[in-house]
């Protein structure tokens, strides 16, 4: 039985007088990665934005219907947006670790959401850099400065300080635009493993990532949301013709 993290009931999102998202109705299931795709400007980045309200940030920003998060609407039963936040992580397209030490950009949600106890604080970090596969890279060096790190690396640190609060859902924008081959796929590996303990959204311009990492894929165009099933699916079947001519490069 598929559990559903996240639903969205006619969500419709505005920019002052730009309608940005129409009507979008979506399940998305637990513990699974769910890949948002379509061409530039088509709303991927806005809908991922929805699920932290940091849409909320741009004036002018209306959004009506709903957002459910484990049975609440994020929009008119959370209040706390600190809260949601502690829940629903978030990883950006460009890396950006903060200019303090690897050790303190780990801990640093950490000391926001007033841990205090030492040992916990670095059972924490030992224990994110482990999920992201960087404790053994850099286990001899947490005092250096995180811009020491290789770009790939740089990441993956972004990552461990996004799960190191211990989020239910981590989305991910584009977080592999910037990165070379070998660090793409150390990312896409460790999506595949994180899921087992966090549920994943990912924005992404790259069909065959979304092929790869994803378990769901929806299929996004002017702010609609054309289609939306498991990728098998999706790549082998699209049931749009919309989907279908994305999907062989006709547009896009």
């Amino acid at each position: 039985m598929v559990n559903h993290k996240i639903i969205t009931n006619d969500l419709n999102l505005w920019y002052g007088d730009c309608h940005a998202l129409k009507n979008v109705n979506i399940s998305i299931s637990e513990n699974a990665v769910t890949a948002i795709m379509g061409p530039s400007g088509c709303g991927k980045s806005t809908f991922l934005r929805v699920f932290n309200r940091l849409n909320e940030l741009i004036d002018g920003t209306r959004i009506t219907g709903e957002v459910i998060l484990d049975g609440q609407d994020i929009y008119k039963d959370m209040k706390d947006v600190f809260s949601l936040r502690k829940k629903v992580g978030m990883v950006f397209q460009k890396v950006n670790p903060f200019p303090k030490t690897i050790f303190e950009n780990v801990t640093y949600g950490l000391k926001i959401h007033g841990w205090k106890n030492k040992t916990k604080i670095e059972e924490r970090v030992y224990d994110s850099l482990i999920d992201v596969g960087l404790w053994g890279e850099v286990k001899d060096c947490l005092n250096k400065n995180a811009f020491s790190l290789s770009g790939g690396q740089q990441q993956r640190l972004c990552i461990a300080r996004a799960i190191a609060i211990e989020p239910e859902v981590v989305l991910f924008d584009e977080p592999c635009s910037a990165l070379d081959p070998i660090s793409t796929a150390k990312i896409e590996q460790l999506m595949e493993e994180l899921k087992h303990k966090y549920t994943i959204i990912i924005v992404t311009h790259n069909l065959q990532q979304a092929a790869r990492v994803s378990d769901y894929t929806a299929f996004m165009l002017l702010g609609e949301l054309i289609e939306f099933n498991k990728t098998n699916q999706i790549f082998t079947a699209p049931k749009d013709k919309r989907t279908e001519n994305y999907l062989t490069g006709k547009f896009g």
